[in-house]
């Protein structure tokens, strides 16, 4: 059971920096949690309250690793041991500050015009928990003000544990691959953004992918029209670069009511607030004047997405206003700069000649320093014959010389990919060099069992699929052919291992704490994969645990993918027809292992793989000669008793197959010329007991 008061809305949860979030948590003793988020950055608060079905608090690290705070405010009492691992933070406030009754007046005052808009009176009592960690939240920040109300039960829910084995934000294992030449995750090969309001929401996207299938075609809708009109969007990326990257944290800071009215910040001691409100006003003067080119590339837009954007921003009156009140103060040349050294000369030079005397003076002075330093690099050039000696300039050291060294760099054609350069060579790739599979799961065949030797693909073929399925409920076309997805609520994964030495788990434990997570929270219309499960012990125990986990999750009617070396369980396919074999196709050539990356049907044919990679790794060939002598008998034996279940269950298999053909027969729309000869060779399949 979970229930949001609010979550994620606007720009905020997940895509705001560490340092801009502030979280309270509170529990009961029936082990329900609230929670409040406040992001710094964006103004908003985000409320959620569930149970917590893990003694591991699985939720609630999941929530933490989403929001990443910087702070997490508690009562006394309430330790950091589980889930508060990585907050940079950790605030006591009296339990009397979780008030509820105070939290929900608090975010009636601060948040919409309309009370009633956001259903307090409705939820009061219910989400009690939640608007009590609201009010010591919004009390540890009394002078941020803002608050945003939007439920976040349309979105997919993806644990903390699959973030990290999926490689959805950060990559595992970069070490192994250099610094010049690192593995990326998902967001990492996504992040083409033209903004870091942008970037936020695409992190937030991935954390979160939708499950609102209307908000899903729409977000398609608006692709399709870029994809198609070049025009469009190739204006609308040069349009984007025209906002300053600092124009949502701008507009946040301007939306902020100061706590009191007062002068405080002209006085001449508040240089340094001065200056970053005059650096803002530049933002927000430089956001503005792109308004114009945008609302001239969207003005043809057709896609509901990009009409409404046309609409609330273009043409709003309030923007020309605002950009008028600006002039009258700001110089009309001053633009927005990151360059150090600009974005200070515009800051002295911003606000128009004559309005202060004693502004004007100490625009002479800089004027006057700036020119000494100049004059001594053109010395220096001379004295030590160094004409490429530059003068650049950061906040932090102010000027300083360099002498800068011109890389010689050469376009490469277009069909190369993911250019590296390291040392001497050039690393590179091509689409020709990945190996396409195909996957089918539905209700009639929900279960695929992968299997495969050592390094032949297994694992990154079931990270594909979970990271196909996020890009798909975020609105992104996927890399594939042809692709025909239902929408998911949850996302579970099971791969990798590791054991917890903080959490006194073991490598087996910590496969078992998540396995059974997954087995409490799986619904039917989950993703599940998993990889090796039940390796970490005895082969008898390992094979009756993931026995009987398939079991489990086939009468979920969950799609699940079952990545796993135990050949016995593809004994699952003649008992349970809804389950399917794969194997991923790999040659023995003069006793090594050539892998293909290709995934053929059944039970892979390589003989003793294991055996063989042993032998590569250098084991004795006595050691091997012996394992091999032992393997055999094992095998013969099991090969006679698995030809008595095959042919116990080949009835019940070939009527099960009839079955799910006719149904898909019945919804077909191909003619009835197509669909009377596929009837007929069914028919026939059928009589000869093989079905094609």
């Amino acid at each position: 059971m979970e229930g949001d008061a609010a979550g994620a809305g606007g720009g905020g949860g997940g895509g705001g920096d560490r340092s801009s979030i502030v979280i309270g948590l509170i529990e009961n003793r029936a082990k329900e949690v609230g929670v409040a988020a406040f992001d710094l950055r964006s103004a908003s608060l985000h409320l959620s309250q569930y149970i917590e079905t893990s003694c591991s608090y699985h939720n609630t690290k999941t929530l933490l690793h989403f929001y990443d705070p910087m702070v997490a405010i508690v009562p006394p009492n309430k330790t950091a041991a589980d889930g508060m691992v990585g907050v940079s933070e950790l605030i006591t406030m009296a339990r009397g500050c979780f008030d509820d009754t105070k939290g929900a007046v608090m975010v009636k005052n601060l948040s919409a015009r309309d009370p009633s808009a956001l259903g307090l009176d409705t939820y009061c009592k219910q989400y009690y928990l939640c608007l009590a960690a609201a009010s010591a939240t919004i009390k540890w920040i009394e002078s941020e003000r803002g608050v945003t109300f939007n439920g976040s039960f349309d979105h997919m829910n993806i644990d903390s544990t699959s973030v990290q084995t999926l490689e959805i934000i950060d990559p595992l294992h970069t070490e192994l691959w250099g610094t010049s030449n690192k593995k990326k995750s998902l967001f990492q090969m996504l992040k083409t953004t033209k903004t870091t309001g942008g970037t936020r929401l695409l992190r937030a996207n991935l954390l979160q992918p939708l499950k609102d299938i209307q908000t899903i075609n729409t977000r398609l809708d608006c692709l399709d029209e870029l994809m198609s009109n070049e025009e469009l969007f190739f204006g609308l990326t040069q349009g984007l670069r025209k906002f300053p990257k600092e124009s949502d944290k701008v507009l946040c800071h301007f939306c902020f009511k100061p706590k009191k009215d007062t002068d405080e910040v002209l006085k001449p001691a508040n240089g340094r607030k001065s200056q970053g409100l005059i650096s803002d006003i530049i933002v927000l003067k430089t956001a503005l004047d792109a308004i114009p080119f945008l609302s001239k590339v969207l003005r043809g837009a057709k896609s509901f997405l990009l009409r409404n954007i046309y609409q609330t921003i273009c043409e709003n009156p309030k923007y020309a206003s605002m950009r008028k009140r600006i002039g009258d103060v700001i110089d009309e040349d001053v633009v927005h700069s990151r360059a150090p050294f600009v974005a200070c000369t515009q800051q002295c030079f911003a606000i128009k000649a004559g309005i202060d005397g004693l502004l004007d003076v100490a625009r002479r002075s800089f004027c006057d320093t700036s020119e000494a330093i100049h004059n001594l690099a053109n010395k220096y050039r001379e004295d030590f014959k160094l004409p490429n000696l530059k003068i650049p300039y950061n906040n932090r050291l102010g000027f300083y010389f360099i002498v800068p060294q011109k890389d010689i760099t050469e376009r490469l054609p277009n069909k190369f990919i993911q250019v590296v350069r390291h040392g001497k060579s050039v690393h590179c790739s091509s689409l020709e060099l990945a190996s396409p599979n195909n996957l089918f799961l539905s209700e009639a065949s929900n279960m695929v069992l992968v299997m495969g030797p050592n390094m032949s693909g297994k694992s990154t073929y079931l990270q594909q699929i979970c990271l196909i399925v996020i890009l798909a409920q975020i609105g992104c076309y996927v890399p594939a052919q042809f692709a025909s997805l239902r929408v998911v609520d949850r996302v579970f994964t099971r791969i990798g291992t590791g054991d917890n030495v903080e959490n006194n788990s073991s490598t087996f434990m910590t496969e078992m704490k998540e396995t059974a997570f997954i087995m409490q929270n799986v619904s039917s219309k989950s993703l599940i994969v998993v990889d090796e499960l039940g390796r970490a012990t005895s082969s008898s125990d390992g094979l009756a645990i993931a026995w009987s986990c398939c079991e489990y999750l086939l009468s979920t009617k969950a799609y699940t993918v079952f990545a796993t070396h135990m050949e016995s369980l593809s004994e699952l396919a003649t008992i349970y027809p809804n389950v399917k074999i794969l194997h991923f196709e790999v040659d023995l050539r003069n006793d090594r292992l050539d892998f293909k990356f290709r995934l053929k049907d059944g039970v892979r044919k390589v003989p003793h793989y294991g055996l063989l990679l042993a032998k590569v790794a250098g084991l004795p060939s006595s050691v091997i000669d012996t394992a091999a002598s032992i393997t055999s008998r094992i095998t013969e034996q099991e090969m006679v008793r698995k030809d008595d279940n095959c042919e116990q269950y080949r009835s019940l298999q070939m009527a099960y197959q009839v079955t799910q053909r006719l149904i898909c027969l019945k919804q077909s729309n191909q003619g009835d010329d197509y669909i009377r000869e596929a009837l007929q060779n069914l028919k026939d399949g059928y009589a000869a007991g093989r079905l094609t």
